[in-house]
């Protein structure tokens, strides 16, 4: 799982297209119902939507580790089937302040824990990891770029098991998260493994239709008040863009070192390997010049590969699917009994018969500048804001969502409908949020 990776950024991952694109199946509208890192962490965990599971910010009051129930988590269900366990990386947001227990704890159901403390964590040099308890610092040299060691944990994992019990490694690495590695010249700039700065030098800014929307009339309050996007802003956002590519490429080579290694073992055909973002991003569409957490495809969708048991090779899904679905997919294939109803279905499911008819909830809470419920289908797009605007796209003619068309009279008939399947999934629960075909 990477962190803020655009779909467009796919271009800088030839390994994943290959190894698990033709080698499995490419699931091309998959979104996050919460398209920001703690709520989309804690929905992989738990399979739950935001109103379910309760972490609705980054955050206190209402966001962040400590509004998640840590014991009716995936890890804890795989623990408890006689899973090995463990955790690379990113964990959920405020992990390792002390207010939330400190850079030693280890959440419950991990039986290997790697994962990076509040100190440095925002740098791929500098940090520290706690390592099963113990807090390990990692400097500034080369061998200490923190893709780079997290793919050698990952290696490491999986080739000390004794094949005798099966395994989940949950790999959550910082790239193409923003850092502050670089100087003041470009502070944000996500900082690329030595091996690959440069790589794509000169590359451009992508600028699709949506981009630096010239009438934002339509859209809401929070668009219209945005400013056109200047020339010097386009120059650091393309610095930014070419930055997220080059540090992509490590994240490239752990999953290739991942599928080395258990092709060594003997153990790649008996393996789900998923390669997939906790959000997307929004590099200046709709004049939002950078972020997330926004209703928009750019924001909700994400990569989405899927290599293993049940998965065609070389296949390509285009039904929605949501992030809660890969939940579900685990605890079916593992067997597992999870502690409270799940809010996904099973990939197969969810792109089987009728899959391309399904609506999948998005939703943000308690985010300053906007917060919405909406539904998104394989068609339309439809929302509303909460302060009373609403927002409805048709995707099929329309998929850089330039023409807002919720006020349109010959469209009220779809309007209505869409309304009505949000209401129903707006506070749904387990089975409630699926299709019937899928329950």
């Amino acid at each position: 799982m990477t962190d803020d990776q655009a779909l467009d950024t796919m271009r800088a991952m030839p390994k994943v297209r290959r190894l698990l694109g033709r080698g499995g199946t490419e699931f091309t509208d998959a979104l996050v119902s919460f398209p920001l890192c703690c709520p989309s962490r804690a929905s992989f965990l738990t399979g739950q939507y935001a109103h379910n599971h309760g972490v609705l910010d980054n955050g206190p009051p209402k966001g962040g580790i400590a509004r998640l129930d840590q014991d009716g988590t995936l890890p804890v269900w795989l623990n408890a089937a006689g899973y090995r366990t463990a955790f690379i990386g990113k964990y959920l947001n405020g992990y390792g302040k002390n207010r939330n227990g400190g850079d030693r704890f280890i959440p419950p159901g991990w039986s290997d824990w790697h994962a990076a403390t509040a100190h440095g964590k925002k740098s791929p040099y500098d940090y520290d990891l706690n390592e099963n308890g113990e807090l390990v610092r990692y400097g500034s040299e080369p061998g200490d770029y923190k893709t780079d060691v997290m793919a050698d944990k990952a290696v490491e994992f999986i080739g000390g098991g004794s094949g005798e019990r099966p395994f989940f490694l949950w790999v959550a690495t910082s790239a193409p998260h923003t850092d502050n590695a670089l100087p003041a010249s470009a502070p944000r700039n996500p900082l690329p493994a030595p091996r690959h700065r440069g790589r794509f030098a000169g590359i451009s800014l992508p600028r699709p239709a949506s981009f630096d929307e010239r009438d934002v009339a339509d859209k809401p309050r929070f668009v219209r008040q945005l400013p056109r996007i200047g020339a010097r802003r386009q120059q650091e956002m393309r610095r930014q863009y070419v930055s997220e590519l080059e540090s992509l490429l490590a994240v490239d080579d752990l999953i290739g070192r991942v599928v080395a290694e258990l092709r060594r073992s003997g153990e790649l055909d008996e393996t789900l390997i998923v390669f997939t973002s906790d959000n997307g991003y929004l590099r200046g569409q709709h004049r939002i010049d950078s972020g997330k957490s926004k209703l928009y495809d750019e924001s909700l969708r994400v990569p989405l590969f899927v290599r293993g048991p049940g998965f065609a090779a070389g296949g390509k899904v285009a039904a929605p699917v949501v992030n809660v679905d890969l939940t579900a997919t685990i605890v079916a294939l593992a067997g597992l009994e999870p502690s409270h109803p799940l809010d996904g279905a099973p990939l197969q499911a969810a792109s089987g018969p009728g899959g391309e008819r399904r609506a999948v909830l998005t939703e943000v809470f308690e985010r300053k500048q906007d917060r919405f419920q909406g539904i998104r289908t394989a068609r339309y797009l439809y929302a509303r804001h909460s302060d009373g605007e609403t927002e409805l796209y048709d995707r099929r003619h329309d998929p850089g969502e330039l023409e807002n068309l919720a006020g349109r009279p010959d469209l009220r008939n779809v309007r209505e409908r869409l309304a009505a399947r949000l209401e129903r999934l707006a506070d749904c629960a387990g089975a409630e949020c699926r299709p019937a075909g899928q329950r």
